[in-house]
């Protein structure tokens, strides 16, 4: 017959139960909000498409493509990200704004206005585009990619990305 003392707990068993207890309570209050803490920006959603806001349109003179560059920082898990950007700003008429990118089609190199001879030039490699940012000399494959735009309160509005136009 099983004696009355062999199911009492040992004052030795009572402290490696309420130590394994309490330490794991107290490894699970702690833990659980550090994994979550270092695996939440890689559950982040990265949202690529944004309206970026270019400033009052009436510093945008007509007729003549003005070169703006800003910067933009993305945040990708603990890496940030800088990418500076360069468009030209075409008020064609008060309400109606192109904005083309400053980047070449051909190698990306930085296209600047000539106003003189009224073309995006690329320094690269010659290549050439009319005011309106088709390709009509060198190497250049395509014109030059534009923004879609949007005019709230008086202010000039792009979203990003560019698309890439064909002809």
């Amino acid at each position: 017959m099983p004696d009355a003392h062999d199911k009492d707990l040992s004052r030795r068993d009572f402290i490696k139960t309420a130590t394994a207890l309490i330490g794991g309570f107290i490894g699970t209050v702690i833990g659980i909000p550090a994994i979550g803490y270092l695996i939440s920006p890689s559950l982040r959603v990265n949202e690529d498409n944004a309206w970026i806001n270019l400033g009052v349109l009436d510093q945008y003179p007509l007729g003549a493509p003005t070169l703006f560059e800003f910067t933009r920082t993305k945040v990708n898990g603990w890496e940030r990200t800088g990418t500076n950007y360069g468009v030209f700003v075409l008020r064609q008429t008060e309400a109606n704004v192109r904005v083309f990118s400053n980047i070449c089609t051909h190698l990306a190199c930085h296209a600047s206005w000539h106003p003189e001879v009224q073309h995006y030039i690329c320094p690269c490699h010659d290549g050439h585009y009319d005011i309106l940012g088709r390709n009509i000399s060198g190497p250049p494959p395509r014109p030059l990619d534009e923004f879609r735009t949007k005019v709230e309160k008086g202010s000039l509005f792009i979203h990003l990305p560019a698309f890439k136009r064909t002809s």
